[in-house]
């Protein structure tokens, strides 16, 4: 055949036959996003990402904002959620456990901590050890800043009754990959 058929019959294959699916992308370890100002109204990201939780893996609903005052946290801008569990329970560390497995793994082309990337997890404390996406997700001792000793803190501040999850400002408004059809679009702003 000559380039005059060929040419315009590739065209209309373009046209007619879809394209193959992007690959899928994922996004990069979360920075650190330190709270700047007190909006503590509950983010749609961080909401959805709460009830998905709660629903797959068992526990409480803890809540999303606290009052603005002293100290740093997410709370104060809705981006980070308490996920109730008792560290002392057979059931409370297996649901932990199962969930930063899951969130934690590798997607299907080998690609570490996906589904914790697309999530825009910062970072993750439970039962005195914290795992952070700019440390590579690897569990590191977790003292709160509130305690001297280890012995001397409350379960609370330990993090023995709760799995509290920060996430990075995009993930709170639901604007990373994982939220794509759990947060209406109109909320995402």
């Amino acid at each position: 055949m000559t380039a005059r058929i060929l040419l315009p019959l590739a065209l209309l294959l373009a046209l007619l036959v879809p394209a193959a699916p992007a690959a899928a992308q994922l996004e990069d370890y979360a920075d650190y996003q330190p709270p700047t100002r007190c909006a503590p109204k509950p983010k749609p990201g961080t909401e959805a990402l709460g009830r998905w939780i709660v629903k797959r893996y068992g526990g409480g609903f803890g809540g999303i904002s606290r009052s603005c005052g002293s100290g740093t946290s997410e709370h104060h801008e809705g981006r980070a959620f308490d996920w109730t569990l008792d560290a002392t329970t057979r059931h409370g560390r297996r649901a932990a456990r199962q969930f930063l497995r899951d969130v934690l793994a590798a997607d299907g082309r080998g690609r570490e901590h996906a589904k914790a990337r697309r999530m825009g997890i910062m970072y993750v404390i439970w039962d005195d050890r914290m795992w952070s996406a700019w440390n590579g997700f690897e569990p590191e001792p977790y003292l709160s800043s509130s305690c001297r000793k280890l012995r001397r803190c409350s379960e609370t501040l330990r993090h023995r009754d709760h799995v509290h999850l920060s996430l990075s400002r995009k993930a709170g408004r639901g604007q990373t990959s994982w939220y794509v059809g759990r947060v209406p679009r109109a909320t995402q702003g």
